[in-house]
């Protein structure tokens, strides 16, 4: 795969190279390789088939965990997100010890203590890490998924958006069956503070308990608004904006 750096930038097929736009901008590649029909069907290909298998498995996880988080992912998130989730969720699947090659997954691998532990502290959005923009002690109830933040001046423990004069904090507790894909999530009211001076303690408590058996996610939502005549505009960069995982059970 090699980069195409010319003035000139398309897209297709011209003999046997193929020209497309990536996130990191446009490549070529050369066409060829096996058959699909010969890898769904070669013996000597069984070994890809699982690791496609387990791909698709992963991939779909991923999509699951974004899909189920939508109402608070839609305001932070990263261009790289789908890639970074699949990457985590193929090492938690790596972690299922009782399916055969070919049927590990995500579910399974998530029984395992220390998988869930990869998921705790990711975050959404990339560009924004909880632990760049938030300079303060966080404490989460997994029981009631309720989030208190410490006593902190949001001028001074805070990496604020350029143009941003207020922000908001909002709590999010999801429960979510990664083997049967139902998912419940519930949120606290998001509470929009004036940046001032002034230490402020938070504390933000979801509306109720999501019902489920599945993994319980703990998660905290950071939103950047500029006032301007008594209306709070969202900043439409999310640069800033945070979404974080804070626990996971």
């Amino acid at each position: 795969m090699a980069k195409l750096n010319g003035l000139l930038k398309f897209e297709g097929t011209l003999e046997n190279l193929t020209f497309y736009k990536s996130a990191d901008g446009h490549l070529v590649r050369t066409k060829g390789g096996v058959s699909k029909n010969r890898i769904m069907n070669d013996p000597a290909f069984v070994r890809t088939r699982e690791n496609g298998a387990e791909f698709g498995s992963i991939a779909s996880s991923g999509k699951l965990l974004r899909n189920a988080m939508g109402p608070l992912l839609v305001k932070a998130k990263d261009g790289k997100l789908t890639s970074r989730l699949v990457k985590v969720m193929g090492q938690i699947k790596n972690m299922d010890s009782t399916s055969k090659r070919g049927s590990r997954n995500v579910a399974q691998g998530l029984t395992d203590p220390n998988a869930k532990l990869m998921l705790k502290g990711f975050d959404f959005n990339a560009r924004a890490p909880l632990a760049t923009v938030l300079n303060t002690i966080l404490s989460v109830d997994g029981v009631t998924g309720e989030i208190n933040l410490a006593s902190f001046n949001p001028m001074e423990q805070m990496r604020i958006a350029a143009g941003a004069t207020h922000f908001s904090l909002q709590a999010g507790f999801l429960n979510l069956d990664f083997a049967t894909g139902v998912f419940d999530l519930t949120t606290s009211d998001e509470v929009i503070y004036p940046l001032i001076q002034g230490a402020i303690s938070p504390v933000l408590t979801p509306s109720t308990i999501p019902v489920g058996s599945g993994v319980n996610f703990n998660v905290l939502l950071i939103e950047f608004f500029q006032e301007i005549n008594g209306i709070n505009y969202i900043l439409n960069n999310g640069a800033y904006n945070v979404l974080t995982i804070l626990k996971v059970e």
